[in-house]
Formats: C-alpha cells, structure tokens, sequence
C-alpha cells in the first residue's frame, strides 16, 4: 500500500496542544486521503525547546496537555500506569523537581550530594518532595491518557501517528543524571561539515560508552524502544548513522570541525530494538554522509531509509539516492525534513543549475512545492511525507528549525485560514 503523510510538530498547531486543534488536524487529513501525521517527537525539550535533545528519553512533554483535558488521573490509573514506567517515573518526578528549585539550573550545577547522588542527599529529597514527586507523575499519566485519547481517535480515522526517537540525549537529562555510566562525559555530539554547515553541527547531546549498554544486554534502550513503541504506530530512528558510527567532538570546542567517527555497536543493538519493537514500523534517518556500512546495517534488518528531494537536485551524480529517478520501494520519500528549508524557500535560493534540473522534471503550470509534491506521490516509494510549510507554499519565515543554529527553532505555528487554502488534493498518490 501507497499513502500520503505530513510533517507538522505538536507544537505547531495554533494552539500548541493536544486538545481540539489536534482532533480537528487529524479530521483534515482524514477527509483528505491521507493516512500518516508525522508528529516528531514528543519529548521534554532543552532550553531551547529542541526535542531532539531532550531532558529524558521517556518522559512525555506535559506542557502539550491541553488545559480542557485537566482533569486528574484517578488512582488506578496512576497504579497501573507506575506497573510498566516505574523504572524512569520516579527518577523523572524527582529530577523535574530539584531543576525548579534550582532556578531550572542543569543537574551537574547543582550542590555535590545532589549532583553526584549521594545515596542520603537522594533519600532525604524523595521524602521532602514527595507531595511534588507524586505531582510529576500523575502529569506524566495525564500526557499518556491524552496522548492516547488522541491515538485512538486517529486508528478511528485511518490515521497512524508517526513519532521520533531522537538518538541521543542532553547532557542536561534525567537520564544522564541517573546513569552516567551510560556515557562518555569527554566528547558531545554532532556531525561533520555537510550540507548544512561548512563548520559541521555540535549538538552538545551525549554519545554512549556502548561497552557499558552491552553489559546490560541493551537494557536502558530496549526499554526506551518499547516505551517509543507505545506511543507511535511509526518510529523514525533519527540519526541511525549513530548506531554504526557517531561523530565525537571534544567537548569544550565551539564547533564540530575537530571531531572524530567512533565506532558503534552495529548489528547487536539493532536487533535488539528491532525484536522489542515487534510490528512497529521502524525508519532508518539515513542522510547526511553515510557510508556503506550504515546502508549494509539497514538493510540487513529490512528498515526503510529516506530519500529526500531537496538534496537530488544538488549535482549532475545519477547515483544520488535523493534524484527522482531513484526513488525506490525500500525509502520513505520526502519533499524536504524539519531540518531543511521550506521548498519555496529553498527555490528562492537556488542556483541555476539546480533550478534548471528541477525544471527538467516539472514546473509547467506549478510552483516548486507543486512540483516535488508531484514528484513524491508519484513515486514508488510506500510512503510520502509532506512538510505541512510545503502543502500550504509557505516561504522562510515558515522554516521549522535550522541545524547548528541554538535559537529561533521550533516556533512556526499555521492558523486555520491557511489550511483551508492549502492545495490538498496534490496529496493525493497517484500510479508510479
């Protein structure tokens, strides 16, 4: 089967929320055809408000709750909530607490027995803020009891909610806080120069010490897997270059020019992840420099990778797995990423060679956005994924999020009036 998605952040609903304007969202694409919203993920963001690095691999982002859905989870609920998350709620309650009353102060500021676990300074703050502790967590079941609402509601409408699981973590983490053995406290992550940055991108995210995980056979991700594939009816693996090989930048440099690939662990904790997540639909986040091994290991455990059309008119290379031509039925097709421009914007800035390669596929009676949207539904790729920015011809001061740069990201909202004057029906697959 052939079908449609879009791209649109929580977030980015006018209201923010997963209230009304989310049911609403969901009765669009379902009255238009299309069968996937591509949520990203819904995690806790930093400081500034990145989601794909996150102040916990499990917590939900409560501030997503819509205030009309304010009433508390009764106490079985809460019970039988603690039976499956117990393993990081606690932690959670407790780290979400000591970061207000440290003026929201990173975990590693704060006084040595709190920042180092000292197994009495821990004690004595479970049991002073435990009324608070508890609070976190029954906001905790609220996002669940929400988030799920809406998931039910969407499996109604034919709509499956496509989630992230962004690779790495913040510093700045319950996870990191809790478990430091996990990771290397040396070196931060980001990627080397590419198409986003001539200087790479330092996310400042944590790598893993993999010998650590693979003492615990994989146990902290075959929980973070299992808890990602309650939630989504699709996870994206975003960076899954990471699980073969990661770009390791020392951590007091400015940018991520210096950096060094460290080997991952490959085979061994896929499938793990793969076993855990059963039926889940898992996609590999391939872009970027990606060497045979990464495709090898992709492809060995039967994920989907993804093409994405911005970058397939860049060079004359007819091996460019982004080119129309080489779409294929393993990749999840898309028009442009979170990360990328908006097509219009990307078109406004645009050479000539890449707009005359655009033109050899289209344009004739079309803007950009009409153009590759046509180019992806027609594709035989079994899925298509349109930035909601894309369907609506919106430009720049739309774009999402730009790589490597710390602010302004994560704040485009649409508002109805838009929508009803979106081109839906380009949505539409049509026979490749």
């Amino acid at each position: 089967m052939r079908e449609s998605g879009v791209l649109c952040h929580i977030t980015s609903l006018p209201s923010g929320k997963l209230g009304p304007d989310a049911f609403t969202f969901i009765d669009l694409l379902a009255d238009a055809g299309i069968s996937v919203w591509q949520v990203l993920p819904i995690t806790p963001p930093d400081e500034h408000q990145s989601p794909y690095a996150s102040t916990s691999a499990f917590a939900g982002w409560v501030k997503l709750c819509d205030p009309s859905f304010e009433a508390d989870p009764d106490a079985e609920l809460v019970r039988d909530w603690l039976s499956v998350n117990a393993h990081w709620a606690w932690d959670w309650g407790l780290y979400d607490v000591l970061k207000q009353m440290h003026e929201e102060k990173p975990w590693y500021e704060w006084p040595e027995p709190l920042r180092d676990r000292h197994p009495e300074a821990i004690e004595e703050a479970m049991k002073k803020y435990m009324p608070n502790i508890r609070g976190r967590i029954v906001n905790q079941v609220r996002f669940q009891r929400d988030w799920m609402i809406l998931r039910h509601y969407a499996k109604q409408k034919g709509v499956k909610l496509f989630g992230d699981l962004p690779i790495f973590v913040a510093r700045d983490s319950v996870d990191v806080w809790v478990r430091p053995q996990l990771f290397h406290h040396d070196v931060v992550a980001g990627v080397p120069p590419d198409y986003f940055s001539e200087e790479g991108q330092r996310w400042g995210t944590m790598l893993y010490d993999w010998e650590a995980h693979r003492e615990e056979d994989w146990t902290w991700w075959r929980m973070r897997m299992a808890r990602t594939c309650a939630l989504f009816d699709i996870v994206r693996i975003d960076h899954f270059r990471g699980f073969d090989s990661a770009w390791a930048i020392p951590k007091d440099d400015e940018n991520a020019i210096n950096g060094t690939w460290t080997e991952g662990p490959s085979d061994e904790i896929l499938q793990a992840l793969v076993d855990v997540a059963g039926d889940t639909l898992i996609i590999a986040e391939d872009l970027g420099i990606i060497p045979e091994s990464v495709t090898e290991l992709r492809k060995r455990h039967n994920l989907p990778g993804m093409s994405v059309l911005h970058f397939g008119f860049d060079d004359e290379n007819e091996d460019n797995p982004h080119r129309p031509q080489n779409l294929c039925k393993s990749n999840v097709v898309y028009t442009g990423t979170h990360d990328n421009d908006t097509t219009m914007g990307w078109w406004s800035d645009a050479d000539e060679a890449r707009k005359k390669r655009v033109e050899e596929v289209g344009l004739a009676g079309e803007n950009p956005c009409e153009t590759l949207i046509r180019v992806a539904m027609s594709s035989p790729a079994p899925l298509a994924v349109i930035p909601l920015q894309d369907i609506l011809g919106l430009g720049t001061d739309a774009r999402m999020n730009t790589p490597g740069k710390p602010d302004g990201n994560w704040r485009w909202k649409f508002d109805w009036p838009q929508l009803a004057q979106g081109k839906w029906s380009i949505m539409q697959r049509s026979e490749f």
